[in-house]
């Protein structure tokens, strides 16, 4: 990969507040409401462009929540937030109802990993609020996802889905320009499947809408690396470098002052190779 002007264009840093007491990556919990407003304020803070709230744990294994356990948990911290900034605000959930009350409690973005299949009314609730909608690809259930996933040709195949999920969301009343895709590195995905897709973001973007990844501290960093959770940093912030050399337009990060200096230097170098051209 070529540092351009192109590849290191302006990328949007997404932060991760989860309201929940088993994300993967205990650093990110908040413990109740208050905290997770402060939380979420420091990002801002730090540079985040997005806050990404979580009330339900979708990582490898994770149970699912009801809408009432998950809406007590997000919409208290949404209102929060937006009585102490108007920063973007993105809800990570596959549920309408829960995406109908937090849009109205003050969000911006609904962040589905079912891309709009899990509850057949998402679409049409993201529509009517006219909010942007993030589609992310995942092979199965949170639970089950990582029970031998396989693909002939993962990228073509991912790419395909997400194709089919934008068509989805335009059907339902999604505006073009509102529409998010996100190839869902990790979710349901070998380690030589979460390097093709990064390697090959090109073909989702081609698409014709932003890409969103998801890269932050997960198990594919530490195959590769040998480190536990708390030791990813280095490896995660070489992994949305990539991913941005390689068409990623929004980064979801646990570490946001890293992964704002990262972009930074990025930017900066690929201005620099510009000008030097």
């Amino acid at each position: 990969m070529i540092i351009t002007e192109e590849s290191a264009r302006r990328v949007l840093v997404m932060a991760i507040v989860n309201c929940t007491n088993d994300s993967f990556f205990p650093h990110s919990r908040a413990a109740d409401a208050e905290a997770a407003v402060e939380k979420a304020l420091r990002a801002v803070e730090d540079g985040a462009d997005i806050i990404d709230i979580g009330g339900e744990s979708t990582r490898p294994g994770a149970a699912y929540i009801d809408e009432e356990e998950e809406s007590r948990r997000v919409l208290p911290v949404i209102r929060g937030i937006r009585r102490r900034s108007a920063a973007s605000i993105s809800v990570d959930t596959r549920k309408a109802a829960v995406a109908a009350a937090a849009l109205e409690a003050g969000a911006n973005i609904i962040n589905d990993i079912s891309a709009l299949e899990d509850d057949p009314d998402m679409g049409r609730v993201c529509a009517a609020h006219r909010a942007k909608v993030v589609l992310m690809h995942k092979k199965g259930a949170p639970e089950t996802m990582q029970n031998d996933p396989f693909y002939q040709d993962v990228v073509g195949e991912v790419a395909s889905y997400l194709k089919d999920a934008a068509q989805r969301a335009l059907d339902a009343g999604v505006a073009r320009e509102n529409i998010i895709l996100d190839p869902g590195v990790g979710f349901g995905k070998r380690l030589e499947d979460n390097m093709a897709l990064i390697k090959r973001l090109a073909a989702i973007r081609a698409l014709g809408y932003p890409v969103l990844v998801g890269l932050s501290r997960k198990t594919f960093i530490g195959d590769m690396t040998g480190r536990g959770v708390e030791d990813r940093l280095a490896g995660t912030l070489a992994a949305n470098a990539a991913a941005i050399m390689a068409g990623a337009d929004i980064i979801r990060v646990h570490d946001v002052k890293e992964s704002v200096d990262m972009v930074k230097v990025l930017h900066g170098v690929a201005a620099e190779t510009a000008g030097n051209v």
